[in-house]
């Protein structure tokens, strides 16, 4: 059973470390929740490890990442839609109520041609909130190459449920705030993360790049955001264990922090 607003560690948070090791991290921290990122880690591949990790740590599953990476291509075979079906199955199992997937590649043709109502029949079928996220257009030198379809961007499109990526925001060159006032009506899921607008996808520790995710966080809270918050960053140089867990108490200090709702104001006063 997953918790309301819970703020959860994403497994690829600690990676190269392992899902183990990412379960084990999230109780010590203080984390509520764990997203499992199904990934090249065969832990996260198999839904009896992971229902296991989570029973045996208390620690509930608030999400499944399908592998939708390309390093995953082969992970759950090559049919795309049989990923989702087992993310669903993993989803079940242990409890989550989100799969989060991306929007297919552009030469996944038959899959992406049927891809929004594929979705819809999905959720309709087993119960799942399957929350598209937003992407980035891939750039390079003054190039910019459209590798998704029927595109990096959810909205416009009949998705029920979307994730909003703040890395990914930053890459797309796009504000974060601004874009979950767009999504607000079917945003049902946050990777929370910081960028400072590379075109590489950067997943900074939240607070350390130019997105403004501490007022994105603060308008959520106001605005009664019932979703997950998810850290989803890179600890890949962060210097050692000791300095991976360092950033993953700064990433969940600074959510607790800010997903506040604000406090009224008094006649008069001023907003700090």
């Amino acid at each position: 059973m997953t918790i309301k607003n819970a703020i959860a560690l994403s497994t690829a948070s600690v990676y190269p470390e392992t899902t183990a090791t990412a379960f084990e991290m999230a109780v010590r921290l203080g984390y509520d929740a764990v997203e499992v990122m199904v990934g090249i880690d065969e832990t996260s591949q198999d839904i009896e490890q992971v229902k296991h990790l989570s029973e045996y740590h208390e620690m509930p599953v608030c999400a499944v990442h399908a592998p939708c990476l390309l390093i995953t291509q082969r992970v759950w075979g090559s049919d795309p839609w049989g990923k989702l079906e087992i993310s669903a199955e993993m989803a079940h199992a242990v409890g989550a109520d989100v799969v989060v997937v991306h929007p297919p590649f552009r030469w996944q043709r038959d899959y992406a041609r049927g891809f929004v109502e594929g979705i819809a029949l999905l959720e309709e079928r087993t119960g799942i909130a399957f929350a598209v996220e937003n992407m980035y257009p891939w750039r390079a030198s003054r190039r910019e190459m459209q590798v998704y379809a029927p595109h990096w961007d959810p909205i416009g499109f009949d998705y029920a449920n979307t994730t909003l990526d703040v890395s990914h925001a930053s890459t797309a060159q796009e504000d974060c705030l601004e874009l979950a006032r767009q999504m607000a009506p079917t945003l049902r899921h946050l990777h929370l993360t910081d960028g400072s607008g590379s075109a590489k996808d950067e997943h900074l520790i939240p607070g350390r790049g130019n997105q403004p995710v501490a007022e994105l966080l603060e308008h959520l809270a106001g605005e009664g955001f019932d979703g997950h918050l998810v850290l989803e960053v890179n600890t890949r140089r962060s210097g050692g264990r000791s300095a991976r867990e360092s950033d993953l108490m700064e990433g969940l200090a600074f959510t607790r922090l800010h997903f506040a709702a604000p406090a009224e104001l008094g006649a008069g006063e001023e907003s700090p």
